[in-house]
């Protein structure tokens, strides 16, 4: 018999197709255009090639921002992936009140909006106001985030931990509870220590929500803009400038949409390229496992 195609669940796709083209594609291909042009107002634009890409990757301005933004994304990595295993892993196993309680606790800090979450370490950290800057100045401590760089960076990234690491513990709990109580009874049986159980057992059930959680993580902290922007604004001086504060306040502070538009547009392809190096390694490692 002769098979007939339909070609009428298209339809079916075309209110989508659209609604990708007005909310990304069409706005991607705006920066693009600006990226290679310049203006000076009134709608009068020039063509200038990839000047503006060639300033940007010259620039020490985008390099020393690239720099503080793989410290801080790097530390945010060693301290959020073990603290969310460690946590996931002495969390109840069996279902019941006290595993609710306790998954509705580690979930609570997800649920706050990134600008409410800036705005409470804002306050939180204040020296006349907030607790932790009360409570820190009274104990004797020089603490100021607003004139000390190095006060500064300890508080985005306690707020970044405090945020984020519920997404890490989740994703953790989620491939240890798939783990068949078979594995564990065997390993009791076999006489086997915590570090084998986990070595050999939890570790390995774990290893594809770990990737996705460094992934999201990585993207996530890569991107980072309200919260620090919040607390910081960028300062003191340039000392938590992320790459997102800087494009930022390059085209709209001080309006280079062309300079902004190849920054932006560097900046996603550099957290494109590294998001696909991630998903190839999770899909090698599911291809391995499945080995």
């Amino acid at each position: 018999m002769r098979k007939t195609t339909n070609q009428k669940a298209w339809f079916m796709v075309l209110p989508m197709l659209v609604l990708v083209a007005f909310s990304a594609i069409i706005p991607l291909m705006t920066v693009v255009n600006y990226s290679v042009q310049d203006t000076f107002g009134n709608n009068e634009f020039f063509w200038v090639g990839l000047e503006w890409f060639e300033e940007i990757l010259a620039s020490e301005r985008v390099h020393d921002a690239l720099i503080r933004q793989i410290i801080f994304t790097l530390i945010i990595l060693a301290i959020e992936v073990p603290l969310g295993i460690f946590v996931a892993l002495n969390m109840p196993k069996k279902s019941g009140l006290w595993t609710t309680l306790c998954l509705v606790l580690i979930a609570l800090p997800l649920l706050i909006p990134w600008n409410v979450v800036g705005t409470i370490w804002q306050i939180f950290g204040r020296i006349d106001i907030g607790l932790l800057g009360y409570m820190l100045d009274q104990l004797g401590f020089d603490y100021n985030y607003t004139q000390d760089a190095t006060d500064a960076w300890i508080t985005i990234i306690i707020m970044d931990v405090w945020h984020w690491t519920s997404l890490v513990v989740l994703l953790c709990y989620a491939g240890l509870k798939s783990i068949p109580d078979a594995y564990y009874q065997a390993a009791k049986i076999d006489q086997a220590s915590r570090w084998s159980i986990f070595r050999y057992i939890e570790l390995p059930k774990m290893k594809g929500v770990l990737l996705i959680a460094i992934l999201l993580r990585f993207m996530d902290s890569f991107m980072i803009y309200t919260e620090p922007f919040v607390v910081t604004g960028g300062g003191p001086g340039n000392a938590t400038t992320f790459l997102s504060i800087d494009l930022v306040k390059m085209a709209i502070g001080q309006f280079d949409l062309g300079p902004a538009a190849a920054f932006s547009l560097i900046y996603f392809l550099v957290i494109l390229l590294i998001s696909w190096v991630f998903y190839t390694v999770m899909v090698q490692s599911d291809k391995g496992a499945g080995a």
